[in-house]
């Protein structure tokens, strides 16, 4: 048996804590508290970490470790990216600039987005189309980027394992920083 480690990440209220509950076989660890900042409406926020995991058909382990949104725990973004297989930016499309929210993660994950492979899931594209699948391709392909765009509701565990097959996907196809 093989243990890896996926990361999860993007704005608070983008649904990393939700999306790695849909999958783990045993009930997440989060280290949510009363979220006090007042530009989100959310209740509760990850300070530190959200964890779960679940086994895949041949017995590996898969690890899913979820970041704080808000920007201001950057410095937990790097001790938790250390020794990731992938990562999984999640963005909400129902907030003002989702664009311009991708490119914080884009940005702060930039080295280790040379060295892993990723995938973005959007979230609520269904009751907020704008901006569209194709416009967040436009702003990846403006940063030199490729990476697989999907539409998801974190909520729905095939969702969320679309998500981790896609990335899984990437490494068996083998790859590379180039």
């Amino acid at each position: 048996m093989n243990e890896y480690k996926i990361l999860f990440t993007g704005t608070m209220g983008a649904g990393k804590t939700s999306a790695i509950g849909a999958v783990s076989e045993t009930p997440p660890i989060v280290t949510d508290v009363v979220n006090n900042d007042q530009s989100h409406t959310k209740e509760r926020t990850t300070v530190g970490l959200d964890f779960g995991q679940f086994t895949l058909d041949n017995g590996d382990r898969i690890r899913l470790f979820g970041t704080p949104g808000q920007s201001r725990f950057d410095f937990l973004w790097k001790i938790l990216s250390k020794n990731a297989l992938g990562m999984v930016i999640l963005a909400d499309n129902s907030r003002p600039d989702p664009l311009a929210d991708l490119r914080v993660y884009l940005e702060g994950f930039a080295d280790d987005l040379a060295r892993m492979p990723a995938v973005i899931g959007i979230g609520r594209l269904a009751a907020h189309p704008s901006p569209s699948l194709d416009d967040y391709i436009d702003e990846l392909a403006r940063l030199d980027l490729v990476l697989p765009v999907l539409d998801v509701d974190v909520r729905r565990r095939d969702d969320v394992i679309l998500l981790i097959d896609t990335l899984l996907a990437q490494l068996e196809a083998g790859f590379s920083e180039e």
